[in-house]
């Protein structure tokens, strides 16, 4: 793929730099210790060590004060806008409006429904194959899950789906719809949302002998529409943001060729300053951010989340290593019909759940089992460099094994620690072409010690990304899409911030 121009990185960085080079404490230490000195010099120096003194027994003293006392949540005017990927997994709940949205307000765009609701009112068309009006039910989650009963705790059946990996810009515009910072005057917002479901849309048309234009139709219809409205005009979108359902490669064609797939969508130039959020982002986009592929457990409460951990934190796990996926035929080499023949012949400690044999659209039981059952699981190429598979695997507090640096290196990082090798394992996937045995050679080295507190780590990662139901309240945890509005409107109020001082 061709990387996009690095001058939205310089620019992005510039800005950080220059936001981060003001700093109210170090103004304010400035400014003590230039009264000290002017105080010193009209003062002896007997009588300047015992107000030292004095000084420094009153500083303690409010120090032990203030830790005693609970820190006070930052005003809408406070410069230093922290990330949420600095907080702790578990925030106490806000406690008004003013708290909640000190980062802004966000507005959502009414499109013209072909944009959006059509496309969920006529979703036995949005794909050749089959109907995608399971998919899109029950607000982005999909139907029920069934056949759990024996898999999971029993009172946290109700809280299952099967949800479609590419569901992501349903279920985002269904929280955004009753997102507590949510405005209705344009006035008042940091961000600007455009709930186009450009994923979709594509669908239909990334197959058989639909042309360029066919893929781009819906594309070229909304930034029509969006480029004369008044806040776009003020930004040339630069405050605005969209979620992408399907992988960003689907959306960055480079020619208009016939054959080529995919639409032209992200690389219009409409499109050059638009945050741009995929469950697959491109690691040399810097206005691109990966969210969290959908799983199947959208916890309507914080019990549910705690039960969960402690249900995975306690499983016995008899298997070291589980692979779930097909194989690919048609693709030459294929990396994992290599997984699955060394796990088969390494039955007695690696567990295969065989999608060619098994259903596993959309989740099943039996990926579930399995990956509860292992220590590890194998996680290679999907569609792209990422895979909704690892999350599933996360899910159930299995540790991701990675054989391409891409499938983790600049994806979800406002939702996952960059620290991988903390609660994932890599594997060169060339070393295990050459040996396949060392995969478990490599294993084996980790201690049950080291095993567990990568498996804690993950745990504690659990809530970070889940999706929730619209309303449903978590107490004193965050999901997924809490984080992403979070983060998008921090980096927005920031970079406001930074067009004011300019």
């Amino acid at each position: 793929m061709r990387p996009t121009s690095g001058k939205h990185a310089a620019v992005a960085e510039e800005q950080q730099q220059r936001h981060l080079s003001y700093s109210p404490k170090k103004s304010k230490k400035l400014e003590i210790r230039t009264t000290l000195q002017s105080v010193k010099t009209h003062i002896s120096s007997h009588r300047w060590a015992w107000l030292t003194a004095t000084i420094s027994l009153q500083l303690l003293l409010f120090l032990l004060l203030s830790r005693a006392s609970p820190s006070p949540p930052l005003s809408p005017t406070t410069t230093t806008l922290p990330s949420t990927q600095h907080r702790q997994i578990e925030t106490t709940s806000p406690t008004g409006p003013d708290d909640v949205c000190q980062f802004g307000r966000v507005y959502i765009y009414d499109l013209p429904p072909m944009l959006n609701e059509d496309l969920l009112q006529n979703c036995h068309e949005i794909d050749p194959w089959s109907s995608r009006c399971n998919a899109v039910s029950n607000d982005g989650f999909g139907p029920p899950a069934v056949g759990l009963d024996d898999v999971v705790p029993r009172n946290l059946t109700p809280a299952w789906y099967w949800t479609d990996m590419y569901s992501a810009e349903v279920i985002y515009h269904e929280r955004m719809k009753n997102h507590i910072c949510r405005t209705m005057n344009q006035d008042e917002a940091t961000a600007f949302y455009i709930p186009f479901y450009a994923g979709l849309a594509v669908g239909r048309y990334l197959w058989f002998n639909y042309t360029s234009k066919d893929r781009d139709f819906h594309s070229v219809t909304m930034l029509n529409w969006v480029k004369s409205q008044s806040p776009w005009m003020k930004s040339n979108g630069s405050d605005h943001f969209m979620v992408f359902g399907r992988l960003t490669w689907d959306f960055r064609r480079l020619t208009d060729n016939d054959d080529e797939w995919g639409t032209r969508f992200i690389y219009m130039p409409l499109m050059k300053n638009v945050l741009k959020l995929s469950v697959e982002r491109s690691p040399w986009d810097p206005l691109e951010i990966s969210i969290p592929y959908p799983t199947a457990f959208h916890p309507r409460s914080e019990s549910d989340i705690r039960l969960w951990q402690d249900f995975i934190r306690s499983r016995k796990r008899t298997n070291l290593l589980t692979f779930v996926g097909a194989t690919r035929k048609k693709i030459k080499n294929d990396f994992r019909t290599v997984l699955m023949s060394y796990c088969k012949n390494e039955s007695s400690w690696c567990g295969v759940v065989d999608c060619s044999v098994t259903r596993c659209y959309d989740g099943a039981p039996a990926i579930l089992q399995g990956f509860l059952d292992s220590d590890f699981c194998m996680q290679p190429k999907g569609d792209g460099s990422t895979r909704r598979s690892a999350f599933d695997c996360m899910l159930a507090g299995t540790i991701p094994v990675y054989f391409w640096r891409g499938s983790f290196e600049n994806q979800f990082e406002w939702h996952l620690p960059a620290a991988y090798d903390k609660y994932s394992v890599f594997i060169d996937n060339n070393d295990v072409r050459n040996d396949s045995s060392i995969i478990k050679k490599v294993l084996e080295k980790y201690s049950r010690e080291e095993v567990k507190k990568m498996r804690d780590r993950i745990i504690d990662l659990v809530p970070k990304f889940l999706y929730s139901r619209p309303n449903v309240n978590l107490g004193k945890y965050v999901d997924a899409f809490d984080i992403t509005m979070d983060e998008v409107l921090i980096r927005f109020s920031r970079q406001k911030m930074f067009n004011h001082g300019q």
